[in-house]
C-alpha cells in the first residue's frame, strides 16, 4: 500500500482549505493514514473513520468513540450539496480531529479505497458471480479448482471471506465498499492469484464494486429474491445486469471482464443476444445445437448421467470435447459445474488438467452436502431459501432417490412474504412427506410465517407442522426409511438461529449429524 496521509485524501477530494483552517490542519497534514474503517469498534491510532447513515444507526453517533480510539480523522456523508467538501473540528482535550464532510459519500467509497489500497483488483484475477442462485456453490468451486492446479486462491461470500479454506464469517454476501478493497490488497501482499467473489444485487445497487476491475464476470440464474429491497423483478433484473452492461452510465463496476452466462436461463438468453464479448453456457444437452450456432464462445453438453457417486458430464465445446465426473449431485450442479469450468478457461487455465483434477472437487458446506449413515435415511442439508432454489433441490435430490423423499423447509421473517405460498407449492409438486418448521422467524410472529406458506398447499394431509427444527428433522429421520432421502433446506451452512432480536446458536449440518450418530 503507497503512503497515503491525510493531505493526499483532501487532494483526492479536491477540497481547498480556507485560509483559517490551514493552521489548524498543518499538525496532521503529513500522518500517514493506517486503515479506512466504516466500525468505529475496529479503529486504531492513525485510521479514518468514515461515517454513514445506516438502517437502523448512524454512524455519526460513534464518532466519539472512534476519535478516543485514535481517529486521525473522520469521513462523514452528509445529504446537503452546500455542506460538501466542508471541514468542521471534534475538539477534545485541546485535540482538533478533522470531520470532513462528502455529499452522498457512499458513491465514492468504492474509488476512495480503490485509491487508498493502490488498485488491487487490477494486480489479482478477480472473478464476479451473480444470481439468484449457485454464486456461492460457483466462487467455491472456482477457489477450490484453482487450488488443485497448485495456485494460491481467495473468496469473498457467503461463507465467509479470506484465503480459501480459512475464511472469517462474513455479515453480508457481498462486503462494503471499504473492506473489499482491504481484502484484496491483503490478498495481493499474501501472494493470492486468484479471487473468486459473490456478487449481491445489493451490493451492485449499492455501489460496493463500483471501482473493481473483473477479470471474468459469471451470471448464473434470476428467480424471486429481494423483492422486499428491489420491489420488482424488473428493478432486480437491472441491478444484476449492471455487473455487465457494456454501457458505462449502466455499469456498477470499472470493468466485468470476461462475461459468462448462463443460457438455460430465459434472462440469460436476452443478454447473450445484446452482448459480444460472452462464453455461453448450457447444461441442458437440447441446447448444444443452438449454441454452436451464434458464432461465441460455448461450453455445452450431449449428455449427463445422475449415479450414487454423483454426476457424469459429456462435453463439447469451442474448448474442446471431455468427459467430466464430479461427486456433486443434481441438475443444477451440473450448470454450476460447467459455468466455473467456463470462467477457467477464459482465464487461460488448461482444458486437460481442469478435466483432471474435476473429480477431486468437494461439494460446498451447507449446498447439497450429502450425510449418510448405516440402515439410516440419506440426508442432504441444502441452503435452498427461495422458489426457484427449492425446485431445483428437490428435482436433484429426486434425480438420487430410489425410496421416499422427504423435505423440511420454513420461510424466513422480516423477508419477503410473497414467496412462502410459492415454496409451499414447490414442495408439494415433488413429495407428499412435507414438514413445515422455522427458518429465521426474526421479530415476525412464527404463526403468521407459517400461515402464510400453508396458503400455497391445494393437496389434503401432505404435510405437517413441526416448528421447532430439531424436533422436525428428528421426526422426519425417525419416520422414514433407509432408501429414503431427507432435504433440509432454507439454513445450509448457517450457525445460527434468529428468533426476535436475539441470534442463537442452531446448525443444521450438526443436528443431522448428531441424529446420523456421525
Amino acid at each position: 500500500m503507497a503512503h497515503y496521509d491525510l493531505q493526499r485524501l483532501i487532494h483526492y477530494f479536491n477540497i481547498e482549505l480556507p485560509v483559517e483552517q490551514v493552521g489548524m490542519m498543518s499538525f496532521y497534514m503529513a500522518e500517514k493514514i493506517n486503515q479506512l474503517k466504516m466500525d468505529s469498534r475496529l479503529i486504531k491510532p492513525n485510521d479514518i473513520f468514515i461515517a454513514l447513515p445506516g438502517y437502523t444507526v448512524d454512524g455519526k453517533e460513534f464518532i466519539p468513540q472512534a476519535i478516543a480510539a485514535g481517529a486521525i480523522a473522520v469521513l462523514i456523508e452528509t445529504d446537503d450539496k452546500q455542506q460538501d467538501k466542508k471541514i468542521g473540528f471534534y475538539t477534545q482535550q485541546n485535540k482538533y480531529t478533522p470531520l470532513i464532510y462528502i455529499y452522498q459519500l457512499s458513491k465514492y467509497l468504492s474509488a476512495l479505497a480503490d485509491d487508498f489500497y493502490d488498485h488491487p483488483s487490477e494486480k489479482l484475477r478477480v472473478v464476479g458471480v451473480t444470481g439468484t442462485n449457485g454464486k456461492t456453490t460457483i466462487s467455491q468451486l472456482i477457489a477450490q479448482w484453482v487450488e488443485l492446479l497448485g495456485e494460491k486462491t481467495a473468496v469473498l461470500g457467503t461463507l465467509g471471506n479470506g484465503v480459501y479454506n480459512h475464511l472469517t464469517p462474513s455479515a453480508n454476501t457481498t462486503p462494503s465498499p471499504v473492506e473489499i478493497q482491504a481484502y484484496l490488497a491483503d490478498f495481493y501482499q499474501n501472494d493470492v492469484k486468484l479471487v473468486a467473489m459473490e456478487i449481491s444485487s445489493h451490493g451492485l445497487v449499492l455501489d460496493r464494486v463500483k471501482a473493481i476491475t473483473f477479470a471474468a464476470t459469471v451470471f448464473t440464474n434470476i428467480s424471486r429474491d429481494h423483492l422486499d429491497f428491489h420491489q420488482t423483478m424488473k428493478n432486480y433484473q437491472q441491478a444484476k445486469w449492471s455487473l455487465f452492461s457494456p454501457n458505462a452510465e449502466e455499469s456498477a463496476v470499472k470493468s466485468p471482464g470476461k462475461r459468462i452466462i448462463n443460457y438455460d436461463d430465459v434472462v440469460g438468453q436476452q443478454w447473450i443476444s445484446v452482448l459480444n464479448d460472452v462464453v455461453v453456457v448450457s447444461s441442458k444437452p437440447e441446447n448444444l445445437s443452438i449454441i454452436k450456432t451464434f458464432g461465441k464462445a460455448y461450453i455445452g453438453v450431449s449428455k449427463v448421467s445422475y449415479h450414487d457417486k454423483g454426476i457424469t458430464i459429456e462435453l463439447e465445446s469451442s474448448y474442446g470435447k471431455a468427459q467430466l465426473s464430479s461427486a456433486l449431485f443434481g441438475a443444477f450442479n451440473v450448470s454450476n459445474l460447467l459455468l466455473a469450468f467456463a470462467t477457467l478457461l477464459t482465464l487461460n487455465y488448461p482444458f486437460v488438467e481442469l478435466v483432471d483434477t474435476a473429480a477431486r472437487l468437494v461439494p460446498v458446506s451447507g449446498r447439497m452436502e450429502i450425510f449418510t449413515a448405516v440402515h439410516k435415511p440419506t440426508v442432504i442439508v441444502d441452503y435452498a431459501h427461495t422458489p426457484d432454489a427449492l425446485d431445483k433441490a428437490l428435482s436433484a435430490t429426486k434425480e438420487h432417490c430410489h425410496g421416499k423423499l422427504w423435505v423440511i423447509f420454513g420461510c424466513g421473517g422480516d423477508r419477503d412474504k410473497g414467496k412462502r405460498a410459492l415454496m409451499a407449492q414447490v414442495a408439494e409438486q415433488y413429495t407428499n412427506n412435507i414438514i413445515v418448521t422455522n427458518d429465521n422467524p426474526r421479530t415476525e410472529d412464527q404463526d403468521e410465517i407459517v400461515a402464510d406458506i400453508l396458503k400455497g398447499f391445494t393437496k389434503l394431509m401432505t404435510w405437517q407442522i413441526i416448528k421447532d427444527r430439531t424436533q422436525a428433522i428428528a421426526y422426519a429421520i425417525t419416520q422414514s426409511q433407509e432408501k429414503d432421502i431427507i432435504l433440509v433446506a432454507g439454513k445450509g451452512h448457517e450457525d445460527y438461529q434468529i428468533i426476535g432480536k436475539q441470534k442463537y446458536h442452531y446448525s443444521d449440518r450438526e443436528t443431522v449429524c448428531r441424529l446420523l450418530g456421525i
